[in-house]
């Protein structure tokens, strides 16, 4: 079955560089998608799974390893970033708040960002950490979409029920958002995720299609 531009993009992503702050960040110009959530939310292997690639982000036992802004090139105007995870990182309170600083300030910034991937665990949906994210959607218009990961560890009716509960506690959301089921795990959900990633970094349809 031949892939979609969207996979086949995301499917070039290759490491670009890591930034403290959004001093750091590579030139602000072409579409960026940038993936938020709190530690252990699946993060990392969310990215790994939608670009085909194991390794691409780290993975790790430890919640909290992400520290650093991550750009990942998918094309000379395209890039996905893995934002640092918060929530259970052992690290200093000043440590923590200066990551909080550097993220909102990229939030705030950063131009070239035309969409905004939260990632919840299906058992623990809407803690603190993503409620201040839809938040900051909700005053920047910024377009959100809730990824609700691990959707493998509960039974079908029960993940859709979660969903269901999501979207109704959303519902009053000014911003642009969408919310769907995903499992790296099955792959469950990578086609619906291709196709909003697919409309934010306004990749070109296959001319044949």
């Amino acid at each position: 079955m031949a892939q979609d531009p969207t996979q086949r993009l995301l499917h070039q992503a290759r490491f670009l560089k890591s930034a403290q702050n959004v001093e750091q960040c590579p030139p602000d110009a072409g579409f960026e998608v940038a993936f938020a959530g709190r530690s252990n939310a699946g993060k990392s292997s969310a990215i790994n799974r939608l670009t085909g690639q194991r390794t691409l982000a780290r993975t790790s036992k430890t919640p909290g390893r992400t520290q650093l802004l991550n750009f990942f090139e998918l094309d000379e105007e395209r890039r996905l970033v893995d934002l640092p995870g918060y929530g259970y990182a052992k690290v200093d309170k000043v440590t923590r708040q200066q990551w909080q600083r550097d993220l909102d300030d990229y939030l705030a910034r950063r131009q070239s960002l035309t969409g905004l991937v939260l990632l919840m665990d299906i058992r623990h949906p809407l803690k603190d950490f993503d409620r201040l994210i839809l938040e900051w959607s909700a005053r920047a218009g910024m377009p959100l979409h809730l990824l609700i990961t691990k959707a493998d560890k509960l039974k079908y009716g029960a993940a859709k029920n979660t969903l269901l509960q999501v979207l109704k506690d959303v519902r009053d959301h000014p911003a642009p958002l969408s919310a769907q089921l995903f499992s790296a795990t099955n792959g469950s959900g990578c086609d619906e995720a291709w196709r909003q990633l697919g409309t934010w970094l306004a990749v070109p349809p296959d001319p044949a299609g």
